[in-house]
């Protein structure tokens, strides 16, 4: 036997069960998550806006992009907007609907005043949403045009990223990301600039669902 076995062997007999952890339980109580959702994303310099439903979300929608002069959005093809077909129902606007619409996806980004996503989850403590991609969920979609938009049922709140983490179920996706606000640096004397790696508006509508 050389010293690797012996190791391996002493190793073996010294080991012992362990006891798996039981599942998190957060410490954050929050009595209204939506209100501290809202008051936290104010806080990141993002902007929240309730609406009762999902068509008075829509109405919303519909209403910023107007005031956004919005020319061009890019949508993911993700809940709530894969089952809605915005570009048929407000022609106004120059679509690009991700993993559906022609056209080189990166340039129409670079040139959309809004990418609209829907979200993962959000994060009442810090007033996050969490952002994956995949097969019609681009990451250019909300990292290249000057403003990100999301609509998010009250459904998808949680306390924070711990309590969301312990519930999740699936298989992780490729890509997923925390958005807390606009796009932000302190790079430069320590001066916070808003808007330089990404979008310079972070706006979420939040919508119940019933």
């Amino acid at each position: 036997m050389n010293s690797r076995h012996k190791i391996l062997n002493q190793l073996r007999s010294n080991g012992r069960a362990a006891e798996t952890p039981g599942p998190w339980r957060s410490r954050r109580q929050f009595d209204d998550l939506a209100a501290r959702f809202a008051d936290a994303l104010t806080a990141a310099k993002g902007e929240c806006r309730r609406a009762g439903s999902l068509d008075d979300a829509l109405d919303q929608l519909h209403q910023l992009l107007r005031e956004l002069s919005a020319g061009k959005i890019v949508v993911n093809a993700e809940p709530p907007f894969i089952e809605l077909d915005l570009p048929s129902r407000w022609p106004d606007f120059q679509w690009h609907t991700v993993g559906q619409s022609d056209g080189d996806l990166r340039a129409f980004c670079a040139a959309a005043t809004v990418g609209l996503s829907g979200a993962d989850a959000a994060l009442a403590e810090t007033g996050s949403v969490i952002v994956s991609s995949g097969p019609g969920r681009s990451r250019l979609a909300t990292l290249l045009p000057e403003i990100h938009l999301a609509l998010v049922p009250t459904s998808s709140l949680t306390a924070d990223i711990f309590t969301w983490t312990a519930g999740r179920q699936g298989v992780l996706p490729a890509n997923q990301i925390i958005v807390s606000g606009p796009s932000k640096t302190g790079d430069i004397e320590q001066t916070m600039a808003i808007g330089v790696h990404g979008p310079k508006r972070f706006i979420v509508i939040l919508y119940d669902e019933g």
